[in-house]
């Protein structure tokens, strides 16, 4: 045989791997409103940079006659393109594969580009659509997950490890994407589940849908699972490579910094948007969009725990990630969903080494039963190691309330913060004005002959006295007192001031988050 029809049937061989389980199984794909494990896979990366992996690999079975069922990269495309001209890793499930089910080959093939991802310090990014563990190959398709699992392990921390969910994604397949950074889910195609509907009826006769169970919207905005849901793949896809631009390649390397497009001297534009009544909401967005670079406020988890919000900016082209309390949404009150959320977000900015803007309106933690019983106490503690732990640089700014526990909590000086400033409406103090009245002054208010006209003269006092910014900058627990405007400035001077920070913890293998 001559090279040149060799060389053919390398070709002939290559051609029938890239069509997966055929035109009609594609076609099916299609017809659900989803791509191709290849399709997404081109669309994500820049044109042109991919390079597969293991696209002739087979799997080894000959159980339930799968030796006459074999076709060539057994269910799962893998490799290494560019993002943004980032090299990246990624794994694609083809569904039209054996339903994508995981098989020891199958597994092999994701664990190479996962160790290729780690050595060579770069991000891993899967895109899920499997119907799960491979039955016919038994204890070698559970063997194959818990390579993944402890891949993921290895991983965290050291690269950043992206999921997209576009499809099912039930059993152990959850937990690989349950490790990694970030989840996106797209509506109404996407589900993740531990048991499906059927098994949950058969056990508790409880009928759900698939939907109802693990849809995008149940786990974006009430188990806190997921992070992002999309309204397709194409805008899932354009969000993880939006993502993905503020992020850097590894845990050694600094995030990116782009070509600034906004003024950086300029006033930030949040006049008028604190209100002057101290219990009336407003959206701290607003304000982060008026501080952070035009445009470049990418926010994470937005429906899960509202009255906390966690994403991504650029402060004259650097990129921040941002905690922010919302007044919008239970008066912006601490709780043991917000507790998670920023806690884990935290984490990741000082595992990757982006700096921290906090923007601190908090009345407290909230009360109540529910609360004491789901072990806030626990859960608060999270989101205070978290900040006491980090090492990144770290900047907070009040610009409302900072009461009780809640203000330590919040990146306070007292957790080694770096910058910490606060506008003229901040009000930093054990208490709010009211309740601070009620306990000081009980008896008197007991004797007074106009309880309440007494009350709103003691509260006033209080918050003349005790309820501004004041006495932390006496203290020096503040650095400065800024008129709004000024905020975007300071920070921008901040961040170029801090980018040499260097801090070595104590000797510890690590650290007891109270899990």
């Amino acid at each position: 045989m001559t090279m040149d029809e060799k060389k053919e049937g390398l070709r002939e061989r290559k051609a029938e791997a890239r069509k997966g389980g055929g035109e009609e199984r594609i076609e099916k794909q299609h017809e659900k409103g989803k791509m191709t494990a290849r399709e997404r896979i081109e669309y994500f990366l820049d044109d042109g940079t991919f390079q597969e992996f293991d696209m002739l690999r087979e799997h080894r079975s000959t159980n339930f006659d799968m030796d006459e069922k074999k076709v060539p990269g057994d269910g799962v495309v893998t490799g290494y393109g560019d993002v943004n001209g980032e090299t990246v890793f990624v794994f694609a499930h083809d569904f039209t594969v054996f339903g994508g089910s995981l098989g020891e080959v199958f597994a092999e093939k994701v664990c190479k580009v996962m160790d290729r991802a780690l050595e060579t310090g770069a991000p891993i990014i899967g895109l899920n659509d499997s119907a799960g563990a491979r039955i016919q190959e038994g204890i070698d398709s559970l063997a194959g997950y818990a390579d993944i699992f402890h891949r993921n392990q290895k991983a965290s921390g050291v690269v950043p490890q992206i999921s997209a969910i576009m499809g099912p994604c039930a059993g152990g397949a959850v937990y690989s994407p349950a490790i990694t950074d970030f989840i996106f889910m797209v509506e109404e195609t996407s589900h993740m589940m531990i048991t499906g509907p059927d098994v949950i009826e058969t056990v508790t006769g409880e009928e759900v849908t698939f939907e109802e169970l693990g849809g995008a919207g149940v786990h974006t905005a009430e188990s806190g699972v997921a992070d992002f849901a999309s309204i397709d793949e194409e805008a899932a896809l354009d969000d993880m490579r939006r993502l993905l631009s503020y992020l850097p390649q590894n845990n050694v390397e600094d995030p990116p910094r782009v070509e600034p497009w906004d003024d950086p001297d300029r006033d930030a534009d949040v006049a008028g948007i604190v209100p002057d009544e101290p219990q009336k909401p407003y959206d701290i967005v607003d304000v982060i969009d008026g501080v952070v670079d035009e445009g470049s406020f990418f926010e994470v988890a937005e429906a899960f725990a509202r009255n906390l919000v966690t994403g991504f900016a650029r402060l004259d082209g650097r990129a921040v990630g941002i905690v922010a309390n919302q007044p919008r949404f239970n008066a912006g009150t601490l709780d043991i969903d917000s507790s998670q959320k920023g806690a884990r977000f935290v984490r990741f900015c000082d595992a990757f080494n982006i700096p921290i803007l906090t923007l601190v309106d908090v009345p407290g933690f909230m009360p109540g039963k529910d609360q004491e019983h789901g072990g806030i106490i626990k859960h608060g503690a999270k989101l205070l190691y978290a900040f006491s732990e980090a090492t990144v640089p770290l900047m907070t700014v009040i610009t409302r309330k900072a009461y009780g526990g809640a203000y330590d909590v919040m990146a306070s000086k007292h957790l080694e913060a770096d910058v910490n400033y606060a506008w003229p409406t901040a009000e930093i103090a054990v208490m709010g004005p009211k309740g601070a009245v009620n306990v000081l002054y009980r008896e008197e208010l007991a004797d007074a002959d106009d309880v309440e006209t007494r009350r709103q003269q003691l509260i006033d006092e209080y918050r003349d006295a005790f309820a501004n910014p004041y006495k932390a900058a006496e203290r020096g627990f503040v650095d400065d007192v800024l008129e709004p405007e000024e905020t975007r400035r300071r920070l921008i001077a901040d961040l170029e001031m801090l980018a040499s920070k260097r801090t070595d913890g104590p000797d510890r293998k690590h650290g007891n988050i109270p899990l």
